[in-house]
């Protein structure tokens, strides 16, 4: 028997090949700072602040040249929403700043996520690394002792703390 499982279908029998149909193009990035919203139009605090929260947003370092008009068309709805009532443009302004991650809902379906797993590891109580440990007690802060649990005589690396004088542990 060479191996498990019934033998593999003849490809040209597939119903799904997974293949793209369109090839993808791939483009050179250019990042564009963020503009400044035109003077010539007195803004709405509201989209001041929505402004402002986009050029702040981590997403923004990603963002194009035409990525910042597309949000500039967006803050001038954003803007006419908040100045004149126009609320029927919050739809739309809605799908717009979704193609940009503005939800956490829009960016799990962009698939984007936040590099914040060095701060959630500094962050966790009790973990002292070998690093830590020699800057506290010095570089001969560590040495290797038996694990008490370990049939195979392994060890595990403990903090040596040295006795304070005067204790019984002080020889």
């Amino acid at each position: 028997m060479p191996g498990r499982g019934p033998a593999p279908k003849d490809p040209s029998k597939r119903a799904r090949r997974n293949a793209d149909p369109v090839p993808q193009t791939v483009l050179r990035f250019e990042p564009a700072e963020a503009p400044e919203l035109p003077p010539n139009i007195d803004w709405h605090e509201m989209t001041r602040r929505w402004w402002d929260m986009w050029k702040d947003s981590p997403q923004a370092e990603n963002f194009t040249a035409s990525d910042w008009s597309f949000l500039m068309d967006t803050a001038l709805m954003h803007h006419a929403m908040w100045s004149k009532g126009q609320w029927t443009l919050a739809a739309e302004v809605r799908l717009r700043v979704a193609k940009f991650g503005a939800t956490p809902e829009d960016r799990a379906r962009l698939r984007m996520t936040f590099a914040d797993a060095d701060e959630k590891d500094e962050k966790r109580a009790g973990r002292v690394t070998p690093t830590e440990a020699r800057k506290r007690f010095g570089p001969d802060a560590l040495k290797l002792v038996p694990n008490q649990n370990d049939d195979r005589g392994a060890g595990k690396v403990l903090p040596l703390v040295k006795p304070e004088p005067g204790s019984d542990d002080a020889g």
